[in-house]
């Protein structure tokens, strides 16, 4: 492992101070987004994440459509900390959708069925690989971004929004964006409670 690699893992964290500027190219963004996508391992090299870019109009669009669908279902009174939670992730650049395509994993279901009880665990797993990766390559470009998970509450809404299929399942949503101020100081747990080593 070089120090560059692991400086970016040390790098990579909860940034929740975004704004709506990059320090990149988007169309360099975009490269990074599909790299990350396509050199994420997968079981049986399955290749079921699928990624939504929102920008722009779509990426406000998003957090007002999750703002509608939260209001369904809490408080007025108790809204308010949830709208200035939702307003900072609105005022980032864009947001990652993550979704497994289910048909994909149905489809190893039915060809491995010894395995069949394991597809959908592995098939989150390996999304949460992509969203790993992508984050790190978002950090060593020095870009924020923090992870989200207000599915299932807007998934019909957002597949209808952007005219998705109906096989693809929210698992996790990522805004992104400059960093405003840093990720607050993270504790560890002592190594030693968590790593044992025999030979």
């Amino acid at each position: 492992m070089t120090e560059k690699f692991l400086q970016t893992i040390v790098k990579r964290r909860s940034i929740y101070e975004l704004s709506n500027h990059l320090p990149i190219e988007e169309k360099v963004l975009i490269r990074l987004l599909e790299e990350g996508l396509k050199h994420a391992p997968s079981s049986f090299n399955a290749q079921s994440t699928r990624l939504v870019i929102l920008l722009k109009d779509a990426h406000h669009k998003l957090w007002e459509l999750t703002k509608a669908e939260l209001q369904k279902i809490v408080p007025p009174a108790k809204f308010k900390p949830t709208a200035q939670k939702l307003a900072a992730f609105s005022r980032a650049y864009g947001t990652i959708l993550y979704f497994e395509d289910m048909e994909v994993v149905r489809g190893l279901q039915k060809d491995f069925p010894l395995y069949k009880d394991n597809f959908p665990l592995w098939s989150e797993q390996g999304n949460a690989m992509v969203q790993y990766l992508i984050w790190c390559l978002l950090a060593d470009y020095n870009i924020g971004a923090n992870l989200q998970h207000y599915n299932p509450l807007i998934d019909n809404a957002v597949k209808m929004q952007w005219n998705l299929p109906a096989d693809w399942l929210l698992i996790a949503q990522m805004p992104f964006g400059s960093i405003q101020a840093p990720a607050e100081e993270k504790p560890f747990l002592p190594l030693k409670d968590r790593i044992k080593v025999f030979s």
